[in-house]
């Protein structure tokens, strides 16, 4: 009885972490598009930018090839391709993000 008991704590355990998991969006994860003006800093991403580093709650403008796009870094991942966020074709080709967190994350600890 015991060890059925067991199980079927066990198998709620996993349905419920499926669930929360199954909540998390891609915004969660990455965060979301805002406008240029809210932007505090500008990068301009030409042949020579090998990857782009900013802080976790950083809103970016980028400008490259002509256009321009913002992106609100307050998202969970620590590092991902700016293609998964940009407007399509305005990169041209795969460039790394990396997230670094903020001092009220590092404050946090």
């Amino acid at each position: 009885m015991r060890s059925f008991v067991s199980a079927v704590a066990g198998l709620t355990l996993c349905a419920a972490s499926l669930a929360v998991t199954a909540s998390v969006t891609e915004s969660d994860m990455l965060g979301n598009a805002a406008q240029p003006s809210a932007a505090q800093r500008t990068v301009v991403i030409d042949a020579k930018t090998r990857w782009v580093t900013v802080e976790r709650g950083d809103v970016v403008r980028f400008v490259a090839n002509g256009q321009e796009f913002a992106w609100a870094f307050n998202g969970m991942s620590s590092s991902f391709d700016l293609n998964r966020v940009a407007p399509n074709g305005t990169l041209g080709r795969q460039l790394k993000v990396y997230v670094w967190p903020n001092a009220e994350d590092l404050a946090d600890k």
